[in-house]
């Protein structure tokens, strides 16, 4: 008999391109995607479903995998820096997990309604998955700004899903500063090559080493990147667009377009710390970063106790969850930011599942409106025997059920005991407490005690609203794939507090290995290309 797949020669070979599957899976399923029958549903439902998980799995693969040291993996056979190279380490495995979590709630909770309320939508999502993974894995800057653009350009289209004047105003303000954004990545870009002749990041960290000839026009580009990638964070001032296009957007597309900032976010760390962590430019735009990512909390924090819906407290939750990081990482704290980067993947969670919450009770208190397809397709599919208007059935203990996750997102957003939320702003205070009490420590701690307040008040004034005031409107109904997408998250949720101590110490391992670029440089440089996978 032949030996097992997964333990005998075909399982080395398969998992030597492990980490170019979260690129090609994706981008090869939306392309099959969009040469089926738009009216085939069901079908692209299973066929979208089937690739989240495997996503997924390969995702938690990775993880185990690059514990001990990062995948590289050369396209086409060539050795960095002439050649493309994807990297996987404990950063991007943390993060392709992150992602696929939320793709694979978001998209269960669009086969209640959303998926097909417009065309293309299970397309465009695993082109916005293949887009987000890739950014999470390239190992040089030009090939993170054609994933940025993948990833952009099927998020105008999720953003727009399901039409209406609201989503449209909303989505070309969104596309207009995207594009802006990309214009300042191409410069930043650019100037970078001029003038270190390269874009591998691994290659750049090492001629860092040595001040370059042009270091001034070096740090220029590096600075007109980094706005870019402000941009995409949702920093303060450049990020006011969030709240406004997310709010407008579908439930099941701004749960995974929760992720967006975070790519920022994670381009922000990676670069930061691999190129400007040691040598010639080390600390290069520290302070702004700082000032920035309190700016961003301050803000995040006064919309949100202006927000009169959920869905746009939600937007104004990821903004403070991104500007968290990212006065984390300015104060140059690493044992803070292992508490930051636990932190970040609690607030997505809870960001993502409040905008699904939202939607539901919103549609309790509008039916007429929320019940109404912008996209009405007469044809009966014969593949596809669900109801066209009702799908589902209503559950009795659906106030109760929301209620209960409400409570969640509103304890993780707020940093209350017992959940993550508390776990992760703790482990902050004590890194910061464990180095020097510089003034920016002190800053830092004030912003997050009072965002968390800011954030606890109107969060609990719309949910007595929401789900306790009485009102005449007919009470919530939950369908199955709703509650089947709201359980996952929450059960991310409450699963990162109950495993808290893990979780974190796999945080701390990942600054750690941050720490240390050179390590970093020897796995992509210092292995050639005799295989694909070195």
């Amino acid at each position: 008999m032949n030996a097992p797949l997964l333990t005998g020669p075909g399982a080395a070979l398969w998992f030597d391109h492990l980490v170019v599957l979260p690129i090609v899976l994706p981008i090869a399923t939306a392309g099959a995607m969009f040469l089926m029958d738009e009216r085939r549903h069901r079908l692209k439902a299973a066929i979208s479903l089937a690739t989240v998980l495997v996503l997924l799995a390969t995702a938690l693969v990775l993880v185990g995998r690059v514990s001990a040291a990062p995948e590289v993996y050369h396209l086409g056979n060539w050795a960095a820096p002439y050649g493309i190279v994807l990297v996987a380490d404990r950063l991007s495995a943390m993060m392709l997990t992150l992602a696929s979590v939320l793709g694979l709630a978001a998209l269960v909770f669009s086969f209640a309604r959303w998926g097909r309320a417009g065309p293309r939508f299970h397309g465009l999502f695993l082109l916005l998955l293949m887009g987000v993974n890739g950014a999470f894995l390239t190992g040089d800057v030009f090939n993170l700004f054609v994933f940025f653009e993948v990833m952009l350009a099927a998020s105008y289209g999720l953003v727009l899903h399901g039409s209406g004047e609201t989503r449209i105003r909303a989505g070309l303000g969104y596309i207009a500063v995207n594009l802006v954004a990309s214009l300042f990545f191409l410069i930043g870009v650019s100037l970078i090559y001029g003038t270190m002749g390269t874009l591998n990041m691994a290659d750049l960290a090492r001629r860092l080493a040595s001040p370059p000839a042009e270091a001034a026009l070096f740090e220029v580009g590096c600075a007109v990147l980094g706005i870019a990638f402000l941009i995409k964070c949702s920093a303060w001032p450049l990020g006011f667009w969030l709240p406004t296009t997310y709010s407008a957007a579908t439930a099941p597309a701004a749960a995974i377009l929760a992720i967006l900032s975070k790519v920022g976010v994670y381009v922000v760390i990676r670069l930061s710390l691999l190129l400007f962590g040691a040598g010639s430019s080390e600390g290069f735009g520290q302070s702004w970063i700082l000032a920035t990512g309190l700016a961003t909390i301050a803000f995040g924090t006064i919309g949100i106790l202006a927000a009169r819906h959920l869905a746009r407290a939600a937007g104004y939750a990821v903004m403070i969850s991104s500007g968290t990081v990212l006065a984390v990482l300015g104060t140059g704290s690493g044992a803070a930011l292992s508490g930051a980067l636990y932190y970040l993947v609690g607030s997505t969670f809870a960001a993502a599942a409040l905008f699904l919450v939202a939607e539901i009770l919103q549609r309790s208190r509008d039916p007429a409106d929320a019940a109404q397809p912008v996209f009405a397709d007469e044809y009966r599919d014969p593949f596809d025997d669900a109801d066209a208007v009702e799908i589902g059935r209503a559950i009795p203990a659906a106030v109760a059920i929301l209620g209960s996750g409400f409570l969640v997102c509103t304890l993780m957003l707020a940093g209350i005991p017992p959940l993550a939320g508390f776990v992760g702003k703790l482990a902050i205070f004590s890194g910061l407490a464990s180095g020097p009490m510089t003034a920016a420590a002190w800053w830092l701690i004030a912003a997050l005690t009072l965002s968390s307040l800011g954030t606890l008040i109107p969060l609990v004034r719309l949910g007595i609203f929401s789900l306790w005031v009485p009102h005449d409107d007919p009470p919530p109904v939950l369908r199955t794939p709703e509650l089947a997408s709201l359980s996952v998250l929450l059960a991310a949720c409450v699963a990162l507090a109950l495993w808290g101590g893990p979780a974190l110490a796999y945080a701390e391992a990942t600054v750690q290995w941050l720490s240390q670029p050179q390590d970093y440089i020897r796995a992509v440089l210092d292995t050639g290309a005799s295989g694909a996978r070195s």
